[in-house]
C-alpha cells in the first residue's frame, strides 16, 4: 500500500510540474509587466491544487479498495489452509478430529476392531444384552396353556412322589406373577406363556440333586425366577458380542432365557438349557454339537420328560433311573453316568 501512496504523490507532483511548465511556455520571451490579476491567479492556482488533490484522493481510493478485498481473500485462504493442515495432522495421528455430535441416549455398546475385507465379520455388541428400560407389567397367560402345563406337572409330581420322593421334595413353591414381570422388565424379554405357567406352579427346584428338565447324571435343576435373571446377567456380562449368525447356535445371545443349570458338567460351553424368547424353541448344549433348538417349546420338553418318567423311555440318550429315592439319568449307550 505504501508503494501505491508513493505513486499517487509522485503523480501529483509530476502533474504540478507539467502545469507549471506549460504556463511558462505561454509566456513571451520579453517579459512585460503582467496585468494585475491577483484574484484570478489565486483562483486558478486553487483550481489546479484542487485538481491535484482530487487525483491523489482517487488514486488512494483505488489503491485501498482492492487492497482490503485482497486482504480478506488472503485471510480466508489462510483459514482454509489451517483447517486442512489440522485435519491432515489428525488423520496422521489416528484421531478423527471431528466435533462431538450428540447421540441418542441408549445402552452402552462395546467397540470392536474393524476386520479386514477378506476376514470374518466383525463382532458387534449384542443389543439384547443391554435392553432399554421398560415398565413392569403383569401379562395374562393363555388359560389353555396354563391348563396344559399344569397337566404335565401333575404327571411329573405323581411319578416323583411315588418313585423318587427325595427328588420330589426338591420342587420349589409357586412363583409370583409380579416377580416374573420384574425379571422380564430387567432382562428386556418376554417369557413364553408355558415357561411362566411352569414358574407359577414351581419356582425352580432346591437342594442337592434337585429335579430338572435337563438329562444329567446328578440332575440339572430348574431355575427359579431370580436365578433365571441372574444367570442371564452372568452370561451377558462375559459374552456381549453378536456375530450376526443364528442366535440359537451362538455361544450366547441376550434373547435367550436360561432355565436349567447343568451343575456337574465339566465343560465351559453351554451350561444352561435355554428357551428362545422370540421363537419359543428350547435348546441345550450336548458338549459335542453345540447349542441348538431341540424341541419346539418348553411345554414340549415338559411332556417329553413326563413320558420318559412314566414309560421308562430314553430321552436325549438318557433313561430315568432311581437310586436311594433320587432320580438319575443313566447313559443308554454305556449304562452308567
Amino acid at each position: 500500500m505504501l508503494k501505491l501512496v508513493r505513486l499517487a504523490l509522485t503523480a501529483a507532483v509530476v502533474t504540478a510540474i507539467v502545469v507549471r511548465l506549460r504556463r511558462r511556455a505561454r509566456m513571451p520571451e520579453t517579459p512585460s509587466p503582467p496585468p494585475p490579476q491577483p484574484p484570478v491567479g489565486k483562483a486558478g492556482m486553487g483550481l489546479v491544487w484542487a485538481g491535484i488533490a482530487a487525483i491523489v484522493a482517487v488514486t488512494l481510493v483505488a489503491a485501498l479498495v482492492p487492497t482490503r478485498a485482497h486482504e480478506a481473500a488472503s485471510a480466508r485462504a489462510r483459514a482454509y489452509q489451517a483447517e486442512q493442515d489440522a485435519l491432515t495432522a489428525a488423520l496422521m495421528s489416528g484421531d478423527d478430529a471431528q466435533p462431538a455430535t450428540p447421540l441418542p441416549t441408549g445402552p452402552a455398546v462395546t467397540a470392536f476392531p474393524t476386520p479386514s475385507p477378506t476376514g470374518p465379520p466383525a463382532p458387534v455388541a449384542d443389543p439384547d444384552c443391554a435392553p432399554e428400560p421398560r415398565r413392569v407389567r403383569v401379562r395374562p397367560i393363555d388359560p389353555k396353556v396354563k391348563r396344559a402345563v399344569d397337566r404335565q406337572w401333575r404327571r411329573i409330581e405323581r411319578w416323583l412322589e411315588a418313585n423318587a420322593p427325595r427328588t420330589y421334595k426338591t420342587l420349589g413353591a409357586p412363583g409370583r406373577a409380579r416377580t416374573i414381570a420384574i425379571a422380564e422388565a430387567q432382562m428386556g424379554v418376554d417369557f413364553p406363556d408355558d415357561l411362566r405357567a411352569s414358574l407359577l406352579r414351581h419356582n425352580g427346584s432346591r437342594g442337592a440333586r434337585a429335579f430338572g428338565f435337563g438329562f444329567w447324571w446328578d440332575g440339572a435343576p430348574i431355575l427359579g425366577i431370580r436365578q433365571i435373571r441372574d444367570a442371564w446377567r452372568s452370561e451377558c456380562s462375559w459374552n456381549r458380542t453378536d456375530l450376526g449368525s443364528d442366535p440359537a447356535i451362538e455361544d450366547w445371545n441376550g434373547r435367550m432365557i436360561p432355565f436349567v443349570l447343568f451343575e456337574e458338567r465339566n465343560s465351559g460351553d453351554g451350561v444352561y438349557a435355554v428357551v428362545d424368547s422370540v421363537e419359543g424353541t428350547v435348546g441345550w448344549d450336548d458338549t459335542v454339537s453345540g447349542m441348538g433348538p431341540r424341541l419346539p417349546s418348553y411345554y414340549a420338553l415338559m411332556r417329553a420328560v413326563a413320558d420318559a418318567l412314566e414309560q421308562g423311555e430314553a430321552i436325549d440318550g438318557r433313561r430315568p433311573a432311581v437310586r436311594g429315592g433320587v432320580l438319575r439319568w443313566d447313559n443308554v449307550e454305556y449304562g452308567n453316568p
